[in-house]
């Protein structure tokens, strides 16, 4: 059985614009390195994976979501490059072009996306690799969900099961939120319960199944409520709007075009030659 593939299209994506020169432009002087990188990784992705079909999850940031309504301090303080910005909003067409799915909508992040993803192609027996540099990705690992993680120094995505999941963090999948809600989160500004790290919050989690047991037996009376409120900000929502998700016969030479008019002549080779191959 072909898996779905969920790509965390906003982690790569900054991924790419840290990690590759900021000389590589586009023909119009705008630049490209993001839109290079994502480009290469989707192509490597589907030749390694062998996807039935790549679902790309973006983020929305002109739209508040209900995340940052109900936490002020909900990723506070990042602010983003104009260059990063003005890749992150052609980044999408290159992924329609290319035949695959875009997940994207206001008020949802992509985590919401994949979830969504997730949910999907578990209602129908399926399986699904999810890829992404964040962490809380493992809270959709399951026996039919693995998740692609980046390592330092590149080579291989790690593939993050179950087992893998107790090992790093100490808990189910089915408990990182409520893990996320009682060590805190420092890069999304989630501040956690007073006094908790990684190893307390592993220990308690072992003690209780979940954030309300813990809260029923008197744990942090003074600090539930703000407590719930981390948990529901870190699990993500499997509610956000799919586009269709039917089997993908990618559109590679539509997507040399594309490319091509953007002056990523590598790029645009590579693809060029995937759709000659694939139409052979």
């Amino acid at each position: 059985m072909k898996p779905l593939l969920a790509v965390d299209g906003d982690s790569f994506a900054h991924r790419s614009y840290h990690a590759l020169p900021k000389s590589i432009r586009r023909a119009d002087g705008g630049p490209a390195g993001l839109l290079t990188g994502v480009g290469n990784l989707l192509v490597r992705l589907w030749e390694e994976e062998s996807p039935r079909a790549i679902l790309v999850a973006w983020d929305t940031l002109t739209v508040p979501t209900y995340r940052h309504l109900e936490l002020e301090s909900y990723q506070g303080g990042r602010e983003f490059d104009t260059e990063l910005l003005d890749q992150l909003d052609l980044a999408p067409q290159l992924v329609e072009a290319m035949g695959l799915a875009n997940g994207k909508g206001d008020g949802f992040e992509a985590d919401d996306f994949l979830a969504a993803a997730v949910a999907h192609e578990e209602a129908r027996e399926g399986l699904t690799l999810v890829a992404s540099g964040d962490r809380d990705m493992y809270q959709l690992a399951s026996e039919r969900t693995t998740i692609l993680q980046p390592q330092r120094g590149g080579g291989a995505l790690a593939r993050i099961g179950p087992p893998e999941v107790r090992e790093i963090y100490g808990v189910e999948p089915k408990q990182v939120p409520d893990f996320i809600a009682l060590r805190g989160d420092p890069s999304d500004k989630i501040p956690g319960a007073r006094g908790v790290g990684a190893k307390t919050a592993a220990d308690l989690l072992s003690r209780y199944d979940d954030l309300e047991a813990a809260l029923a037996d008197g744990r942090f009376a003074a600090e539930a409520e703000a407590l719930r409120l981390y948990r529901r900000i870190a699990k993500m929502d499997a509610a956000a709007p799919l586009p269709p998700l039917e089997d993908q016969r990618p559109t590679w030479g539509r997507a040399a075009e594309l490319t091509d008019k953007w002056g990523l002549r590598r790029l645009s080779e590579r693809l060029t030659a995937l759709e000659a191959a694939s139409s052979s």
